[in-house]
């Protein structure tokens, strides 16, 4: 039986990012962070081997570190350990818009809305990204499904309601988003995330694109995570050769 869902609380926010060598990022996304009252940022690392943890604790970020990789583990032991109201995953190559806070909130404020997103941004000048922009905003709007590079959030109580990420090596968010609409309606944030454009430059548009797809097709057919996750994996090594 489903868990009464409270009405969404205006007040404090948990940013959780999880890591794995991501020194290089961290700084841009963090830095936006600092001013920005009722809210603060845990990162939760799973084992990187560069500076990220030094980064992260240099520019105020609680740091926790995960006995156990995967990021579906890392969000959720950020959760735990967050004492917001709201909570916002984010990914350390993703940077929030001005005034994030105030949309965060205006957002979930609707009675019916559930949780929420921002749009997307790609920082990148390659042929093929703004049709890749178009399409998440056409999913995101029509079919009232973002992903975790648009920074999803909700109220800690629903996101505890619902039982968190699920523990899947891949496609996490988009099976927490897919519980979520069965609970009420994901709204898109007016404001737009900028997020790096590295897994397009290393694979290409149409190859990250086709990759994604056919991952997405598999998990709707039924195909077991742990091999999509190798799958993934292995395409993305022998395209990029």
């Amino acid at each position: 039986m489903n868990q009464p869902l409270m009405p969404n609380v205006d007040r404090s926010i948990s940013i959780i990012i999880p890591t794995l060598n991501e020194a290089k990022n961290l700084p841009r996304t963090l830095k936006a962070l600092q001013t920005i009252p009722l809210v603060d940022v845990i990162v939760v690392d799973g084992g990187s081997l560069d500076n990220t943890i030094s980064v992260a604790e240099f520019w105020g970020a609680n740091v926790i570190c995960s006995p156990v990789p995967g990021r579906a583990h890392q969000m959720n032991l950020g959760a735990a350990m967050a004492e917001g109201n709201i909570l916002l995953f984010l990914h350390a190559d993703t940077c929030l818009p001005d005034g994030f806070d105030q949309l965060v909130r205006q957002t979930l404020r609707p009675p019916k809305v559930i949780a929420g997103a921002f749009e997307l941004a790609i920082d990148g000048t390659t042929p093929g990204l703004r049709w890749v922009e178009w399409g998440v905003h056409i999913r995101s709007r029509l079919c009232q499904m973002p992903y975790g590079d648009q920074a999803i959030f909700m109220s800690a109580h629903t996101f505890r309601a619902i039982g968190g990420f699920p523990p899947l090596p891949i496609m996490e968010d988009f099976e927490l988003v897919r519980r979520l609409k069965q609970r009420g309606r994901i709204a898109i944030s007016p404001g737009t995330v900028l997020t790096s454009d590295r897994r397009w430059q290393k694979l290409h548009v149409f190859r990250t694109t086709l990759i994604n797809q056919c991952i997405i097709l598999g998990y709707l057919m039924g195909v077991a995570p742990a091999r999509l996750a190798v799958w993934y994996r292995s395409w993305g090594k022998r395209v990029a050769r």
